[in-house]
Parts: structure tokens; sequence; C-alpha cells
């Protein structure tokens, strides 16, 4: 599965590639906020400077992703196209390494045969082939981190050695410094385990501290470098206040009103140079609630469009937005048809055993809640893809969830 996913995805990557090594703006499409930092960090200027000037030090992003591509920079070069193979090449094996997790959770799940299928549908997958080497993001760290963490999940309520728990509590936080959207997750999946646990009559208390204890000691440094290059509270990043701020447009032809940012605002981005990173994150955060508090049934109904657009795909079809999203429909039918398999798969298993199937709900609904109220940009939802997947396949796959719950009942 690997082999197969792994070559599907550098073929594509031949197409891609040339849109990485644009030159406009500075190779901004190279990587964005991550390339512009980690240029600076093998520049000696540190983690710093996330946009088009040098702005000093920033905690736009958290810092594994930016170092990793810091020393691909160093190694490959800045902006090259050895690093631009390396980056996607590293992307997609990330993508094809997810095949393994995939099997694993889907077979504790669902028993062997929903595991293989589920395995190949995540090498054939669209989107698990196409977005890896389309955009040099921490995206696919992220999602192979989070498939990690839910394997260990189904496995914890059974273990009762502390080095099992205080690994989890290390993988937490490689994550959290990866994409601290994962920890919108974190304690739905906790409460699970601690549920489980305690219906067992098992030590649930302590072996959590001890994996707390283990998270805390691996973000610490990152909390504390932000206090003393800030001189306040900075917990993982500072951009909050922007991205809700992004939330709150009057019109929405476009899903992403980005034009309220810095990107491309010649007066929003003199804005940030003039009251710097936190000023400038400060200032759009209050923009928002008081646009929030002025439109709330505005708001509101803009949150429940980006829920459906994030489960479905869709936004708009008007003949101007199409224009920009052309690839737009056969994506809306893709991604609803996913959604559509993915639930009906998630209501088979919840008849069969809802306690064991739990995680999946709660993963599949808390994840995407930050996005209903910021941006919801279809790279978002990507991290989660892989729980899509084995629930739709156990959709398709006549009997599954019914023969694993006899599996389970016999066990």
């Amino acid at each position: 599965m690997v082999l197969v996913a792994l070559a599907i995805r550098l073929v594509v990557m031949v197409f891609l590639l040339p849109e990485q090594l644009e030159p406009q703006r500075d190779h901004w499409h190279f990587g964005y906020e991550t390339g512009r930092i980690a240029r600076s960090i093998v520049e000696g200027r540190g983690f710093s400077s996330p946009l088009f000037e040098d702005t000093g030090p920033t905690a736009w992003m958290t810092p594994v992703y930016p170092y990793l591509v810091a020393g691909v920079f160093k190694i490959f070069g800045i902006y090259t196209k050895a690093s631009a193979i390396v980056l996607l090449s590293l992307n997609a094996l990330m993508s094809a390494l997810a095949c393994v997790l995939v099997f694993l959770i889907a077979r504790i799940s669902f028993g062997e045969r929903v595991a293989k299928w589920s395995g190949w549908a995540w090498a054939f997958f669209p989107y698990a082939i196409y977005f890896p080497v389309e955009r040099i993001w921490e995206t696919w760290l992220a999602t192979l981190l989070l498939c990690l963490i839910f394997l260990i999940t189904l496995k914890l309520e059974n273990e009762n050695k502390f080095s099992g728990w205080v690994v989890f509590g290390l993988i937490w936080a490689l994550a959290a410094l990866t994409s601290p959207a994962l920890l919108s997750v974190l304690p739905f999946l906790a409460g699970w385990v601690i549920y489980r646990r305690h219906r067992r009559g098992q030590r649930w208390f302590a072996v959590n501290v001890v994996a707390s204890i283990a998270f805390i000691a691996v973000v610490s440094p990152w909390f504390i470098r932000n206090y003393e290059v800030f001189h306040r509270f900075v917990p993982f990043r500072d951009g909050m206040g922007l991205v809700l701020r992004l939330g709150t447009k009057g019109n929405t032809d476009y899903w992403g009103p980005y034009e309220l940012g810095p990107w491309h605002n010649d007066q929003e981005w003199n804005e940030f140079k003039q009251l710097g990173e936190l000023g400038y994150m400060d200032k759009k955060k209050q923009q928002a609630v008081e646009f929030i508090r002025a439109n709330p049934g505005w708001f509101a109904w803009t949150s429940v469009r980006r829920a459906i657009f994030l489960w479905t795909g869709y936004w708009s079809l008007d003949r101007a937005y199409l224009k920009e999203e052309p690839l737009d429909p056969p994506n809306i039918l893709l991604c609803t048809t996913l959604t559509v398999l993915a639930l009906l798969g998630l209501r088979r298993a919840w008849r069969a055993d809802w306690s064991g199937v739990l995680p999946y709900a709660l993963i599949l609904f808390s994840f995407p809640l930050i996005y209903y109220i910021t941006s919801p940009e279809v790279y978002y939802r990507r991290p989660i893809d892989p729980f899509f997947v084995i629930l739709a396949v156990a959709a398709v796959l006549p009997n599954a969830a019914k023969n694993k719950g006899d599996q389970l009942a016999a066990e």
C-alpha cells in the first residue's frame, strides 16, 4: 500500500512542482509563511519574519514544521528546485505512510477486511494524492501525527505502564507544536479514554497526570521563548485575532476574505509593520469582536455556511465564483459523497458498538469547529480525512460493523 501510494503521489508531484518555483512575490508560493520563517532561520535571523520583510520575531507559526523546512533549506538551498522536490516528497511520504495507520486503526475498530480496503482506499484517495504535493505546509505531518494519536488512544484503555502514557503525552506535544488545531480533539479523546478505563475499574487519574507532565515538559520551552521575546503569554500561535477577523465580512461571494489580512492588502500590510505582530493581532481581534457584536445574525448564518462548505465543499455555484474555483463542482460531488458515506458508516458502527466508535464521532465533529467561525479553506479538513475514509469503507462493505460487533461480543 505504502509503495503504491508513494509512487502515485510522486508522479503527480512532477506535474505540480512548477507551482512551487514561481518567482512572484519573492517565491511566496514556496511555503508561504513557513517558507519565510525557514529562510529567516537559515539566514541567521532566528524564528522571525513570516511575511514580506524583516519584521522581527514571530509566533505566527509553531516551530516544528518551519524548522523542518529550514533544515531542508540549509542542505539543498533556499527556494531551490531541489528543496521543493525534497519537501514535496516528504509530504508524499507522510501521506503514503498514513496507509499503515489507517489499516491499523480500521482493524481495531472494524476488523481485517475493512482495514485492507481502508488502507487501499487511502492509497488512491484523491485528496491524499493531490494536496500533499500541491502545497508545502504542515498538513501532512499533522495528519500522520493525528492518526498515530488516534491509534494510541484506541490502545490506551488497556495500557497500564506509565511509559505508554509518557509516549502519549510526548506525541501530543509534538502534534501541538506542529499544528495547534489538533488540540481541539484532545479533551474529547482524553475524556473517552477516561470513561473507558473508569468503566473497567482501571486507574485513570495517575496515568493522565503522567501524560500531562510529558506534554507540558515539551511545549514549555516554546511558551518560555514566546514570553521572553514578546513579554507576554503567547500559547502556541498568536494569530487567533487575525483568523477570527477573517470570519467577519459583509460580502460573502467568496469563502476566503484574505483581503482582510496583510497578504493582499497594502493598508493591512503597512498596519502590520507599524503595530508589530502582536499589536496587529490584538487590533484584528478587537475589530472581529466589534463586528460580531454588531452583526450577530450575519455571523451565525455565515458560520453555518462555513460548516456546510467544510462538510460538502459547497460555497456557491455563481458563475463569477466558479471562474475562481472551476474544480468546485467535482469537488462538491466527491466531498459530499465521502461525507454521506462516512456518516452512514458511523451510524452503522454506532448501532453495533457505540462506545467503541465514539472516538470517530468526537474527532469528526470537534476538529472543524474552529473553522466554522474563522476561515474554512478546503485544505483545513485534510487531517481528519483518514477517518472519513475508514467510516466510508465501513458503510460500503456489507456487515462490516456487525461482524466487528460479533467479534467483540465473542472476545
